[in-house]
Order: structure tokens, then C-alpha cells, then sequence
């Protein structure tokens, strides 16, 4: 499970958009603990303390955040703390680890050891370095990084507004950021009091998680930060606990009151800003592609993106699709189904198969449009119950078209498709929606089946280009990729 299916799943159960910081911090402790000057025990204080606040909060929070610079700040024994700490936390609940990490040289080790050993499922970078710096971090699967992207401290708006406050650095950071890494790996985090901030920063990155910190200061309103930050669906936001809660004996009390005052300013959010988006073209071509309004609109939402994108295999692509968006716009997927319809209408089968997991709401929404049975090939077969590995009603002998969302090398769409095969069904065509071409559809035919694509990648960048969606240098890097 990577880090954000594992957030919105404690989001969903705890029913909590609260986030709490552990951190160790002797002048925060409370004195019933111990006096922060008993250099002898303020481990085993320390300690005692963070254990309650995890004990008081597990059914209150979505996600808790360690600071790794208060642990680092006890030596040795902080350290100990750390491992302490971590291993309190329930298994359900994901881990930020509020590092700001900015030093290049050490990120790869670093990375080993948040990832692998100490097994968090996400940690707080600094942008300065730029993506060389994130990209040790991506590699990890199933992990995320959240960029810090804008501060509270006063003494920061000179950097963070440079060069003028229309146009500042840490919008600058935002959208370079996003090309660093897909949404399932990478969040922002934000520091401010001033929802027009968050607001700004929502707009550029409608996509991306946002982890908020410094919103509690005197006068803020809760309405307006919710409003600025929370995406169109109504999540997106992670919002901290504050900081003097968690010296209070009735912490638990305390945050099930302020998880019910943010729900009831969530809800209300959503109730006034809610609409149904219709998206119309903002160009016109003579010459345009059949599908010419289809890939605007998925450039538009974010569904396809340019940069330099590392994938699980450590490879760098100069762009990035992700479908997995189109299930909350009914629009476009009325459209992609239409795309694929156009293709299947033609071929001959008895049933459709989707490839776990992105291709099954397509595979599900032509099965209903097309009236023909739909089935799919487990990408796991489990230890328990039928131990299937093929899911749905079938019958060995009938012919079964794949359906997966994107070719890039081929592997996924013919490993399900050995599967079917394994239990006696045959299989002649895939049919996908981009092809990243590159002779991916050479080496499916070789291996005995016909490829068919709604899209190439090509023909997604030329009419980007043509559009004016895309600038010549990048038009020119996706011409040149691997």
C-alpha cells in the first residue's frame, strides 16, 4: 500500500484531517512528567509523554509527524527515542517524518535508512537542491516526500516573495516540484497564517496533498484556511494539532472537539463550493486530432504531466499519465470510454479483462457499456478464501480482449494476460489508451498479440504543442526521449 492510500485510509476511518507532531521537546513537556533540567530522566519523561499522546490520539488523527532534529538534539539516547517512538504507533496510522532534509551528498543514505529501516512512510525535503536531491527518495515504492515550499517566519518573505509578491519564489517551488514527482509520491508542505497563501498554492497544485503547519495563529480563521486549501473534492488538506494541546491531560478530549469543529467547517466548505465543472475549449485548429478536446482536457486537470518524472524502476521519463484521476470527472470518463468503445466495437471477444489495479474502472465502465461480462486476473493470489486467480465467471475456450491503461514496456498488460491464458482462455488483443510506442507494439506481436492504442505519446505531445500547452523546449525534450 504506498503512503497516500495508506493517509486516506486513516483520513476515512478515524474520520480526521488532524495530523500530531511527537516531538520530544523538553521546554513543551509537561511538568507533572518532570523537570526538563533532570538530565538522568528526562528520557524515561520524555518518553512517558509520547507514549500518551499516541495512546490519547490513535483514534483522533490521520497521520503522525516526528521531528527528526528534537530526537537528533538528545544524541544518542534521542535516537533510541526515535525507534521508540515510531514503533508505538499503530500499524495503520502513516508517518511524516519532519526531517527538511537539504543536503544532497547524504540523501541517497538517508533515504535507505527512513525507507528501509526504519520503515516511515514519508519525510519532509527542502527544494534548494532541486530534483537530484528528491530523486533518492522516489525510488522507494509505496513511500512519498513532502517539499517544503513556504514558511511562516516572518524573515523568510524576503526569499520566499522574491522577486515580487505576484509572482513569488515559493509559487516557483510549487510548480517546479510537481514535475519532480507524480501525486502518490509527492505532497507539499506549507507553513502560514495567511489563507490567501494556501489559496495560491491550491490553485497551482490542485492535485497535490498539502501539509499545513503554522494556521493556529491569533485571529485565524478555520472557514477560510479550510476553503483556500482543501481541494475540489473536499480533502487534500492535512491539518496540525496545536502545539499546546498536547501539554494538557484531557489531550483526547481536546482534539475530538477540534476534529469535530474542523469536520463541521469541512462540510460546510464543501456545501457552498460545490458544482459540477464543465470544462470547454479554450482553442480552435483547423487540422485538429479526433481526440484533440479529449488531451487538452486531461493536460488541463492534471491527468498528463511534463518534467522529469523517476519511476519505481529509477528510470527518468519526461512525462508522466495518470488516469487513475478520470473516475472523479465524469465528463472525461465518458469520454475515454467512448475512445476505447470505438476500438473494441471492432474486435471479436467474449468477455473484457482489466489489469489490476488502473485499468479496472475502465474495464468496469465498458463491460456496462458494451453489455459483455468482465473479468480480471488477480495481481496478488491470496492465502486465504478461493484462492483465485482469476476473478469473475468464465468458461475455458472463450476469447478474452485486455484492457490496461498505459504501454510502456509491455510487462503488466502480458503478465495478466498469461494468466488468462494459464486457465485456459484465449487472448489475441490489448487494447490500451496511450501507447509510450518506443516498439513496445513489436514486442506484444511477437509475442502473439495484437496491440491497439487510443493514443500514442506522440500524438499527445504534437497537439499540446499546437495548442500552446507546451513550450518548443519541451515539445523538443519529449521528441528526444529514451
Amino acid at each position: 500500500m504506498n503512503f497516500f492510500d495508506k493517509l486516506n485510509g486513516a483520513i476515512a476511518r478515524n474520520q480526521s484531517l488532524l495530523f500530531v507532531g511527537l516531538d520530544p521537546n523538553p521546554e513543551m513537556m509537561p511538568t507533572h512528567y518532570g523537570s526538563p533540567d533532570d538530565s538522568e530522566s528526562i528520557i524515561n519523561s520524555l518518553w512517558e509523554w509520547l507514549q500518551f499522546i499516541i495512546t490519547e490520539t490513535s483514534d483522533l488523527v490521520c497521520a503522525y509527524k516526528p521531528t527528526l532534529g528534537f530526537y537528533e538534539a538528545l544524541g544518542a539516547q534521542g535516537l533510541e527515542l526515535l525507534h521508540q517512538t515510531l514503533a508505538a504507533i499503530p500499524a495503520h496510522i502513516p508517518i511524516i517524518l519532519d526531517a527538511k532534509h537539504g543536503d544532497l551528498n547524504t540523501s541517497t543514505i538517508l533515504a535507505q535508512t527512513v525507507f528501509a529501516q526504519w520503515q516511515v512512510d514519508a519525510i519532509t525535503l527542502s527544494p534548494y537542491a532541486g530534483q537530484d536531491h528528491v530523486a533518492p527518495f522516489l525510488v522507494y515504492p509505496g513511500k512519498a516526500v513532502f517539499i517544503l515550499c513556504c514558511t511562516s517566519n516572518p524573515a523568510a518573505v524576503a526569499l520566499q516573495e522574491f522577486p515580487t509578491s505576484e509572482s513569488p519564489l515559493y509559487l516557483q517551488v510549487v510548480k517546479e516540484s510537481k514535475t519532480w514527482g507524480t501525486p502518490e509520491q509527492l505532497g507539499l508542505e506549507v507553513g502560514t497564517t495567511v489563507p490567501d497563501v494556501l489559496a495560491r498554492i491550491r490553485a497551482v497544485a490542485p492535485e497535490r496533498f498539502i501539509l499545513a503547519r503554522s494556521i493556529w495563529a491569533e485571529g485565524g480563521d478555520l472557514t477560510q484556511t479550510l476553503a483556500a486549501g482543501l481541494n475540489a473534492n473536499g480533502d487534500g488538506l492535512l491539518i496540525p494539532v496545536p502545539l499546546d494541546m498536547l501539554i494538557n491531560k484531557h489531550i483526547g478530549e481536546e482534539i475530538a472537539s477540534l476534529r469535530e469543529e474542523v469536520n463541521q467547517a469541512r462540510t460546510q466548505v464543501i456545501r457552498e463550493g460545490y458544482t459540477c465543472d464543465l470544462w470547454m475549449p479554450d482553442v480552435c485548429l483547423l487540422n485538429q486530432h479526433p481526440q484533440f478536446d479529449l488531451i487538452l482536457q486531461l493536460y488541463d486537470i492534471g491527468c498528463i504531466m511534463f518534467g522529469n518524472f523517476v519511476q519505481a524502476s529509477g528510470a527518468t521519463f519526461p512525462y508522466y499519465i495518470d488516469l487513475r484521476k478520470i473516475i472523479s470527472n465524469p465528463q472525461i470518463f465518458h469520454q475515454i470510454l467512448s475512445a476505447y468503445a470505438d476500438i473494441l466495437k471492432h474486435l471479436s471477444f467474449d468477455r473484457i479483462a482489466g489489469i489490476p489495479y488502473g485499468s479496472l474502472p475502465t474495464a468496469t465502465g465498458l463491460s456496462l457499456r458494451l453489455n459483455r461480462p468482465m473479468i480480471f486476473p488477480r495481481k496478488e493470489v491470496k492465502a486465504h478464501g478461493t484462492r483465485r486467480l482469476i476473478e469473475g465467471n468464465f468458461h475455458p475456450g472463450e476469447t478474452v480482449v485486455v484492457v490496461d491503461d498505459i504501454l510502456i514496456s509491455g510487462k503488466s498488460a502480458m503478465e495478466g494476460a498469461q494468466k488468462l491464458k494459464s486457465a485456459g482462455l484465449n487472448i489475441h488483443d490489448i487494447v490500451v489508451f496511450m501507447d509510450h510506442e518506443q516498439g513496445v507494439k513489436d514486442k506484444l506481436r511477437e509475442n502473439g498479440y495484437q496491440a491497439h492504442a487510443v493514443l500514442t505519446i506522440s500524438e499527445i505531445t504534437e497537439t499540446l504543442y499546437q495548442a500552446g500547452r507546451i513550450d518548443e523546449e519541451q515539445f523538443r525534450a519529449l521528441q528526444d526521449r529514451p
